[in-house]
């Protein structure tokens, strides 16, 4: 990568026919519905494009990679603790960005399958699909981003999952037809050819890491290869690419808290991007990366003083099942006696009389007040991740 050279080139657009469905044309008035020529985009092929950003961009970026390896590597130790509820703050935030917004305690009881709350089994298909994309990291493909999207499907639309969109789609404008579209994507005979050239580009080593992943990430929002969950999907190969890169070997970092925070300055700089203009989203997620260091500590903090309070306040003596189960609790804060068994290893009212001694000790709390099928949470660690999401989305 330069600093100074040609500046990024902004798409193109050609002319195509819009040919609605029969049920569109019965649906809305002649006018609007009527067939006719819109403007599709057709977007640069980067994959082995010279990159060029300004002196002050990439000071940013190497300050805010730098940050990122920082607090990954000082995760290390904690990672087996912290791991679950940085992936459930993640998804969390990146569905907010497309307002679905679930509490923790609802998220962790879907993960249990404890409820059947809509957007909370939408955040639990994102943690799979995140762990997914994680888990093929070192080999990126177009079949790995396929895997992603479907997983992300798996909680709404099954019928719509695991191909590239085979219709137009369009950004703004009405349901109508892509003519008063703010934006519309590239055909979808382009969508093939479009994303072998962005996985080719992906997997580049002779660019800095952080430009590289918000590049790819506004070509591939650009591109918008699905029908449906286009942002949630191209969020979750960002972690890919973050560990990929190197950035986070530990654990997953919540850039997507970082963008949360600025949601109109994301969408803008996705705008700039297609006008030929990288360095905004490239300034964009370096600020994002910023704010996912800053949120990861301040979580860490409040689950310390969680964790100093339940110790304070334990009466089970070292080496029983309440003690092993209090620790399981910041990975799991949600339980069934279900999942208590699973974890101890113990009989059903063994593990019963470890979750009934820590509900005397305050630390976990009876949902409901039903006497079958019961559930436990740890209120204390879902405020914690409440108050993160809270805190995201009070600054948008």
């Amino acid at each position: 990568m330069t600093v100074t050279g040609e500046p990024w080139k902004a798409v193109a657009y050609e002319e195509r026919q819009w040919h609605p469905a029969a049920d569109v044309r019965d649906s809305f008035s002649p006018h609007l519905a009527a067939p006719g020529p819109y403007r599709a985009s057709v977007p640069l092929l980067i994959a082995e494009i010279s990159v060029h950003l300004d002196p002050d961009t990439v000071s940013q970026a190497h300050d805010a990679t730098a940050d990122l390896i920082r607090l990954d590597s000082e995760l290390g130790r904690e990672t087996r603790a912290l791991g679950p509820l940085l992936l459930l703050a993640e998804c969390s935030a990146s569905s907010a960005i497309e307002r679905v917004t679930a509490s923790a305690l609802s998220v962790t009881l879907a993960e249990i399958d404890e409820t059947l709350e809509p957007h909370a089994r939408q955040v639990v298909a994102h943690m799979r699909a995140d762990e997914i994309s994680l888990a093929r990291a070192g080999s990126i493909d177009e079949d790995t981003i396929v895997h992603v999207q479907r997983t992300l499907m798996a909680a709404t639309r099954p019928d719509r999952r695991g191909r590239w969109r085979s219709q137009q789609i369009w950004i703004g404008g009405g349901s109508r037809g892509p003519q008063r579209a703010s934006f519309v994507p590239p055909h979808e005979s382009r969508v093939p050819e479009l994303m072998t050239d962005l996985v080719a580009f992906m997997r580049r080593r002779d660019l800095p890491p952080l430009p590289q992943i918000a590049i790819a990430h506004a070509q591939y929002e650009t591109i918008h290869p699905f029908l449906e969950v286009n942002g949630r999907t191209g969020r979750a190969i960002l972690q890919a690419m973050l560990r990929r890169a190197d950035l986070t070997q530990s654990t997953v970092l919540p850039v997507s808290a970082g963008l949360l925070q600025d949601t109109a300055g994301y969408f803008d700089a996705l705008t700039r991007y297609r006008a030929g203009h990288a360095a905004d989203i490239v300034d964009v997620f370096s600020r994002a990366a910023h704010t996912a260091v800053a949120t990861t500590r301040v979580l860490m903090d409040d689950l310390e003083a969680v964790q100093d309070s339940w110790q304070a306040r334990l009466t089970a003596r070292r080496g029983s099942s309440a003690r092993r189960l209090v620790d399981f609790l910041v990975q799991q804060p949600t339980l069934s006696s279900r999942v208590a068994v699973s974890h101890l290893g113990v009989t059903a009212p063994n593990a019963l009389l470890a979750i009934d001694r820590l509900v005397d000790d305050g630390i976990l709390t009876q949902i409901g007040s039903g006497r079958r099928n019961r559930t436990w949470a740890a209120y204390d660690v879902l405020q914690a991740v409440d108050a993160l999401a809270e805190r995201s989305r009070r600054q948008r």
